[in-house]
């Protein structure tokens, strides 16, 4: 089985080095996301999974070669200093993160909800105040009982 495994990886390889002369300085462009290629478009391309990408490190070799190559004729964005320093390192997985954004969400429609109802107190005070000053009127008038 393991010969299998190594085999697909060297086909997946073979099948992204032709997918990689096949494309253009402009259909890299229009594959970047986050400052680096897409992984699912490339994945698409070669005809392989994303996790191939990850997995396969002779795949994984050769897309970051292309893509250091992609930044030094200006393609892609230069890296960050942090990128550059964390670049081998495993990325540490935040349980908070979807609790966060959900909690950020509510917020904000709690806060869109808040003004609404200000602009509607404001306009409910206006008309009790012309409607108590009608009432005060119309009672020094006597046309309504004190």
């Amino acid at each position: 089985m393991s010969k299998n495994g190594q085999q697909k990886a060297q086909q997946n390889l073979e099948a992204f080095e032709v997918w990689r002369a096949t494309q253009t300085e402009e259909s890299f462009k229009q594959i970047i996301f986050r400052g680096q290629l897409n992984r699912a478009e490339i994945a698409k391309g070669v005809g392989c999974g994303k996790s191939a990408l990850n997995q396969n490190p002779a795949l994984r070799k050769a897309l970051k070669t292309l893509e250091d190559k992609l930044r030094e004729k200006g393609v892609l964005p230069p890296l960050t200093e942090s990128a550059k320093s964390n670049a081998d390192k495993p990325k540490q997985y935040d349980n908070t993160a979807n609790r966060k954004l959900l909690d950020s969400k509510r917020v904000s429609a709690l806060e869109a909800e808040n003004i609404e109802l200000k602009a509607k107190v404001k306009e409910l005070e206006s008309k009790l105040e012309r409607f108590g000053e009608l009432n005060e009127t119309l009672s020094e008038m006597g046309l309504m009982p004190r």
